[in-house]
């Protein structure tokens, strides 16, 4: 009997939610009364032009009379989100008036759910619960997490900057110009490649000074250094190839300093000069060479070599102190 009571009592609760928030939209989004139901036609001033008829919640953006972006977007998550909440609640309470069991969160059930077909946690579970001794809890040890994390940063941002950027002579410049002054938070995404492009560079190069002095890249994680100098120079690539892009005089010439010291190189320079400019002077082809470089080819080399870096780290484990 307390049961039926309880179901009744939500009920009406919940009844009384949607009725309440139903009043409030209506209340907020309608139309005041129109000046013809108010008075006769004759008694309307001769010289008050009639107002049309405008929707609510289009009328503002097409006319601009409405200049406040972020209030629809606010209107729409408060009560989106209550909706979805209360929704939620129902059909949590249901279920578990239904079934008589504990509720069960969605994550773990899509956890079980995957697990029951494909048996994930057998094998995430001696990756993810290895033991970590005390001594690679300092921070030296972290350097190379950082250098990963901040690959991911990178990723990140350069995506979102791709989206507006154009790579080609007449419209790189000015796509990071539009970037900087018209994108929202555009500026503020470039900055936060930039300087985690800096800070990826030291992290790796405190790494790689961390092993090297501490003896790790000795047999047998001497294949685990040869992957973490590769990582190094994709490292150095990404930052080569990117500095081309904003296509300004520091860019440019920046840039025909670079290649012409790999054309130096003995026996292999005129190749290498070739090979990166796409012919014997930087051009709107070398700037298309470099971003295909950058986005697509850098990236996909680096993911190669982290993850063999990662597997054989994980394979023969930390190089104890000295």
């Amino acid at each position: 009997m307390k049961s039926l009571y309880r179901k009744i009592f939500f009920a009406i609760i919940s009844v009384s939610i949607l009725l309440f928030s139903a009043a409030a939209v209506h209340a907020y989004t309608a139309e005041e009364p129109e000046l013809s139901s108010q008075m006769d036609a004759d008694q309307l001033p001769s010289t008050a032009p009639i107002k049309p008829e405008n929707d609510t919640c289009l009328q503002c953006h097409v006319d601009g009379s409405f200049s406040n972006i972020w209030t629809p977007t606010i209107r729409w998550v408060l009560f989106g989100a209550a909706g979805v909440a209360l929704l939620f609640g129902v059909a949590r309470s249901a279920s578990v008036w239904k079934t008589r069991e504990a509720w069960v969160p969605l994550p773990e059930r899509v956890i079980n759910y995957l697990d029951d077909r494909f048996q994930l946690t057998d094998f995430l579970k001696p990756i993810l619960s290895k033991p970590v001794p005390d001594w690679q809890r300092r921070w030296w040890y972290c350097l190379g997490g950082l250098t990963f994390f901040f690959f991911i940063v990178q990723g990140i941002t350069g995506i979102m900057l791709a989206f507006y950027y154009k790579p080609t002579p007449a419209e790189a410049f000015a796509s990071i110009q539009f970037i900087e002054s018209e994108v929202l938070l555009g500026s503020a995404f470039r900055m936060i490649h930039h300087w985690s492009a800096n800070a990826m560079i030291i992290m790796a190069c405190g790494h790689m000074l961390r092993v090297f002095i501490m003896g790790a890249y000795k047999p047998p994680r001497e294949l685990n250094w040869v992957s973490g100098v590769m990582l190094f120079v994709m490292t150095l690539a990404f930052g080569f190839t990117g500095y081309l892009l904003p296509w300004d005089q520091t860019a440019y010439w920046a840039t025909t300093v670079g290649t012409e010291i790999a054309g130096s190189i003995p026996v292999i320079g005129d190749l290498a000069l070739v090979l990166l400019r796409a012919g014997w002077n930087i051009s709107s082809l070398t700037l298309s060479r470099f971003f295909a470089i950058h986005i697509l080819v850098l990236p996909l080399i680096t993911l190669t070599f982290m993850g063999l870096h990662f597997i054989m780290v994980r394979k023969q484990g930390l190089m104890k102190p000295l």
